[in-house]
């Protein structure tokens, strides 16, 4: 595709449907380093960051079709790399690999149903119950966040706002935003990490 910098997320995404390559590496180059420093704050494993970064872009050039256009494309692209990479931390949770303190939850939705936590094509009925209870768990994890961190969440994960737009909304510095941001995933991970210890000891 000509002139790479002049297409709009849009634009490629429309491309990446019709299977056009040149439009899929265009977007992949474009969002690669952020996806990966995105998954970096939840994976400590090197290898598994790669893998889940892999996948993510996988899941775009096979499922462009479920963009639907709303929100920005970096949201969605944060949302498909966080369920992965909290796929990951509970397989390997399960596999006694590695200890997951301090993990932290990435950015990258909606509070009834927060689909930065949820893959949801292709799901049976058991996985249909897992996900309905690991949606539940996430909703009273977020509630339980101190207000101004909840607020934050919220903001950046419901109404998918960039941090400039939070801080503006909040009338508080764009750092605050960013400090409050990461408090608020670390505090997250820790705590979905210990809810998937207790899964796993049931």
């Amino acid at each position: 595709m000509e002139g790479a910098l002049t297409h709009t997320d849009d634009d490629l995404l429309q491309a990446i449907r019709e299977q056009e390559t040149d439009a899929f590496e265009i977007l992949y180059e474009r969002y690669r380093e952020r996806v990966r420093l995105h998954v970096q704050g939840m994976l400590r494993d090197a290898d598994a960051v790669e893998d889940v970064l892999q996948e993510t872009f996988l899941r775009v050039w096979t499922r462009a079709d479920q963009w639907d256009g709303r929100g920005a494309c970096a949201a969605w692209l944060m949302k498909i790399a966080t369920n992965l990479a909290l796929n990951s931390l509970r397989t390997r949770r399960r596999k006694r690999e590695v200890p997951l303190d301090g993990q932290a939850l990435s950015e990258d939705d909606e509070m009834s149903v927060p689909d930065w936590m949820v893959d949801a094509a292709g799901l049976g009925p058991e996985a249909s119950l897992e996900l309905a209870e690991r949606v539940a768990t996430v909703r009273r994890l977020v509630n339980d966040l101190p207000e101004d961190k909840r607020e934050v969440i919220r903001l950046v994960h419901e109404a998918e706002m960039g941090i400039r737009e939070v801080a503006g909304r909040l009338d508080i510095p764009e750092g605050t935003v960013k400090s409050r941001l990461h408090n608020a995933r670390k505090q997250l991970a820790q705590e979905w990490d210990k809810v998937c210890s207790e899964w796993e000891e049931l």
